[in-house]
């Protein structure tokens, strides 16, 4: 039986695969539709009715339309909450808060310095665009300040809401694994000891390790 469930984007896409990640973890069939960003097929009209800002991913099912990542992966789980990972969106209010907070921490304070360091360590290269020193320094010492707060944070819990497993965690997937994978600022991760304990652990599970094997050149 097809799927409803449409994932626009390619999967090396930080905002893409971070939906991947919670398709998977939800265990919800998807149909993953290529977006070629350099022929400009985001631009296309067809493509601007489901993503009116043009970027990836956009989203689709049973004909609805969103195209936010986040907003997708909340989605995700509350519409197929009995299937998967059942707390991965938390099960009670109080779970929810602390989730949000931190997905909000990690849209705010983590994504902002960390993905202009995955442009500029990981994406710059490949795209052989001159990588912007200052930039780069800037941000590292953001960066670093962020990752303080949380060496903190996960010296009392195994991960960033609680004990278990979260989109909280999740969200923070796609750039980290470029910054410890593509570039030298992986240390900034793993000297940490809490942050380096979290990090191989959230790492290595099953979900994402099926969307790092979809970032793989065929």
């Amino acid at each position: 039986m097809a799927t409803s469930v449409k994932v626009y984007g390619p999967p090396i896409s930080t905002a893409v695969s971070r939906v991947l990640a919670c398709l998977h973890e939800k265990e919800v069939p998807y149909q993953l539709i290529p977006v070629n960003m350099a022929k400009g097929e985001h631009k296309k009209p067809e493509y601007l009715k489901i993503q009116p800002f043009g970027q990836v991913p956009a989203f689709e099912d049973e004909g609805f339309a969103l195209f936010e990542s986040r907003s997708i992966c909340r989605y995700i789980c509350e519409k197929y909450a009995k299937q998967g990972n059942k707390g991965l969106y938390g099960e009670n209010p109080l779970a929810k808060a602390s989730i949000d907070q931190w997905l909000e921490a990690e849209s705010h304070s983590f994504s902002p310095p960390s993905s202009v360091l995955v442009f500029q360590l990981a994406f710059a290269p490949r795209m052989k665009l001159k990588q912007d020193q200052g930039a780069i320094r800037q941000n590292e010492e953001k960066l670093k300040k962020v990752l303080d707060v949380y060496e903190e944070t996960l010296r009392e819990s195994r991960f960033l809401a609680g004990d278990d497993f979260t989109l909280a965690d999740l969200s923070h997937l796609p750039n980290t694994h470029y910054l410890v994978n593509s570039s030298d600022m992986g240390e900034l991760f793993t000297e940490r000891d809490n942050v380096g304990r979290w990090w191989s652990e959230i790492s290595s599970r099953e979900s994402w390790q099926k969307v790092v094997e979809m970032q793989k050149p065929a």
